[in-house]
């Protein structure tokens, strides 16, 4: 059966929003943190992603946290997070919406 990755996706991008950085009331997905989400053709999801820094609070349990979620959602075979400094996390990243939320526009 082949795999609608572009469905799938949205999917996770959906669950994303679901998950936020205890510091910031805005979800992970408009903070900018998430730089990668690929499915690949056997409903598996790699997702790359950030922290708004090193020392993040839950730089253990947010990424697992994530992994999680998706993981658990309906089509996911099984989900990897990696997370990456590289570029690092600035509030250029973050969307509109969040940056309208936090008072930065």
């Amino acid at each position: 059966m082949e795999v609608d990755k572009k469905a799938l996706e949205n999917k996770v991008i959906e669950v994303l929003k679901t998950c936020y950085d205890p510091e910031i009331p805005i979800d992970i997905y408009e903070l900018g943190l998430i730089y990668e989400v690929n499915v690949d053709d056997e409903a598996k999801v790699d997702i790359q992603m950030t922290l708004t820094s090193p020392s993040c609070p839950v730089a253990e349990s947010l990424p697992l946290e994530v992994e999680e979620k998706v993981r658990e959602t309906k089509g996911i075979t099984d989900a990897k997070v990696t997370i990456t400094f590289d570029p690092p996390w600035d509030k250029s990243m973050m969307s509109e919406e969040a940056l309208l939320e936090l008072g930065f526009m």
